[in-house]
């Protein structure tokens, strides 16, 4: 099948799919004319790496689940070991994020919101010292 038929398939932009396979995490044959032509198991491994990257999982990441998912030798503990260290990254960014809602909360809680020039949120973003652990 051709790429735009790969890409209604799977949901993945024709772009999305021309990087995948320039970057070789898919290799589809080639038509006599050039074209690409997609086989049911390039089509599969497109809607695994959507669903993958659906997740936030890296290219990286995906690239070594991918090669994990097509070896029938696998170690579930490889896959396992590549999901925690994902879900590590996802905590440490939510925990990031509810900081700085925290932060924002209080100095929009701290402005008045008036017709006063006065503001402790344009204040903080102006401080030259700035913690943002």
């Amino acid at each position: 099948m051709n790429i735009g038929a790969a890409a209604r398939r799977t949901g993945l932009p024709s772009k999305t799919i021309r990087y995948y396979e320039e970057i070789g995490l898919i290799r589809p044959a080639r038509d006599s004319n050039g074209y690409r032509d997609f086989s049911e198991t390039d089509v599969h491994k497109l809607a695994f790496l959507g669903r993958a990257r659906s997740f936030d999982f890296s290219i990286e990441d995906c690239r070594s689940l991918l090669a994990l998912y097509e070896d029938s030798s696998r170690a579930s503990g490889d896959v396992k070991r590549i999901a925690q260290g994902h879900l590590d990254r996802i905590d440490a960014r939510l925990a990031e994020l509810n900081e700085m809602r925290r932060t924002l909360s209080s100095l929009v809680d701290t402005c008045a919101g008036d017709g006063r020039p006065d503001c402790p949120i344009l204040q903080d973003l102006a401080a030259e010292e700035t913690d943002l652990s």
